[in-house]
């Protein structure tokens, strides 16, 4: 019955898609006397893309189909153990009695200061300062989690405790096991809850003033206002084979190179978005600032079919080919979403509907600086706002759209994000009050045994991220945590800015 939904509501979207086509081409008219030459020549470019998008049905934060689950052991062990699959790696069932990540590196130089997003890490591991963290508090979040991850003496051991959606636990762990090849000898034992859905799970309510030194610790891929979750880097650093996505280090530089293919000025002047609209009545409204032949909000919304891209039949999913409008809208589904680093590349100005939810880096972002902040409860108007607004000052849209592409692009390489993980796990790690022990029913888990296991783009994406050994330079030097009076500043800043941008908004609709 779900799938019979899915096809009857993917059949509405082709049809809907065909309108908008349809009106798109009578905007399209006007559009050359309005913007000029380079712009008509770009618009008739990039219709045949749009034709062809429309029949895309669903990306990001889909429900899938169920699966059924597989053992770990299946889901680790090399598909041909006689494989010798990445560089210096031998493809095995066991784990070799002398891993490389126990062996202590050469001291070396550091490879400077942090960004100044790390700072957050000391917010997100506050909660344990004072008292620290024991085994009770670590186990009392088995309940919830989705795995467990112990490393002792530089070896890590994993417990799978319920069903993930997809790779993302496998992927994760993959990335792990890099870090520790990357710094080998650098961290304490560990003892990690690990929570791999869309929402946290760790509750700020839940915890008043005579609990509030027992709370929780669970990683987790975001976090909100509202909860007490430890952010860590998503699965997709090291690739997201289900829906054809790079590790993020190749990726990146595609969407750098792609970014040059089309000038922002001879981009098609509309809000772009593509995903699945059905995770989230925001996103349901989204659907709603369509372009149609009685309403132009300034936007081009489409739904992408899920089965299509997880086959590699729809080339429109190419993320280094859809830097192509000169603004492009980055909307939550159930929580976070994945793709908010791919949307902030695109050197478009990035229009984010309000969000409620964090990942590790986001949080340092600023609006009209960065971004420009879009009102959920105002939407269509304010996506219209927008792109009027910035069709009026390119020179400045121009900027944002750079600042956010610039941050992502320096910010966020490889090398960022292993430091990111090193520091928090390291932090993380001083702050146990008990030596980590192997669990029991957990499994050993090293660069042979994971190397050679899965499908072939998933061992391929592993071999593209699998770092070739122990970096030439320490991790970078962490910044101090935040004083009280300047993460109230900082925080003003932040809202006073989006203040503006109202009232930016509010002069463009009298």
């Amino acid at each position: 019955m779900e799938e019979e939904n899915i096809h009857h509501a993917n059949h509405g979207y082709l049809l809907h898609g065909a309108r908008i086509c349809s009106v798109f081409l009578s905007k399209m008219v006007e559009l050359p006397m309005k913007t000029g030459a380079p712009v008509r020549a770009s618009i008739i470019f990039f219709l045949i893309l749009l034709i062809g998008a429309f029949i895309s049905l669903h990306w990001f934060d889909v429900v899938p189909p169920a699966i059924s689950d597989i053992s770990l052991q299946k889901t680790i062990l090399p598909s041909n153990s006689s494989n010798t699959y990445l560089v210096g790696i031998n493809c095995s069932i066991t784990c070799p009695i002398h891993s490389l990540a126990t062996i202590k590196s050469d001291e070396s130089s550091s490879s400077g200061m942090c960004p100044e997003y790390f700072r957050w890490i000391h917010q997100d591991l506050n909660p344990w300062k004072e008292k620290g963290i024991t085994k009770e508090m670590v186990e009392s979040a088995g309940s919830k989690a989705h795995m467990r991850i112990v490393v002792v003496n530089g070896r890590v051991y994993w417990k799978k405790l319920r069903w993930v959606y997809q790779t993302r636990d496998v992927f994760n762990i993959w990335g792990i096991l890099q870090l520790l090849r990357l710094y080998p000898g650098k961290l304490p034992d560990l003892d990690i809850m690990f929570e791999c859905g869309d929402k946290p799970v760790i509750q700020k309510s839940d915890y008043g003033r005579s609990n509030a030194n027992n709370v929780t610790p669970m990683f987790h891929y975001c976090g909100s206002d509202s909860t007490l979750d430890i952010v860590f880097p998503d699965w997709s650093f090291w690739g997201w084979p289900e829906l054809q996505i790079k590790p993020w280090e190749a990726l990146r530089k595609d969407l750098e190179a792609g970014n040059k293919r089309v000038k922002w000025i001879d981009r098609i002047p509309y809000a772009y978005w593509k995903g699945n609209p059905r995770v989230g009545l925001v996103r349901n409204e989204l659907l709603k600032c369509n372009l149609t032949d009685t309403h132009d909000w300034g936007a081009l919304i489409y739904d992408l079919n899920w089965g299509l891209a997880r086959q590699g039949r729809d080339k429109s999913t190419d993320l280094a080919k859809q830097c192509t409008h000169r603004y492009k809208i980055y909307i939550e589904g159930f929580a976070w979403s994945v793709s908010e680093k791919y949307i902030l590349a695109c050197d478009s100005m990035s229009l984010l509907v309000t969000p409620h939810y964090y990942d590790f880096f986001t949080r340092s972002l600023l609006p009209s600086i960065h971004y420009w902040p879009i009102n959920e409860n105002n939407m269509c108007k304010s996506i219209k706002s927008a792109v009027n607004w910035g069709n009026k000052h390119p020179q400045q849209v121009q900027e944002i759209g750079k600042a956010g592409s610039k941050f992502i692009q320096e910010e966020l390489k490889m090398k960022n994000v292993y430091d990111y993980m090193f520091h928090l796990l390291y932090g993380y790690g001083k702050l146990l009050k008990y030596k980590p022990t192997v669990p029991e029913g957990s499994v050993e888990v090293c660069l042979e045994t994971m190397a050679c296991s899965g499908p072939e783009l998933e061992k391929t994406f592993k071999m593209s991220s699998s770092v070739s050994g122990p970096a030439d330079t320490s991790p970078c030097t962490m910044p101090p945590p935040y004083d009280p009076t300047t993460l109230q500043s900082f925080l003003e800043r932040k809202s006073n800015l989006a203040k503006q941008v109202e009232r930016w908004e509010a002069s463009e609709n009298r």
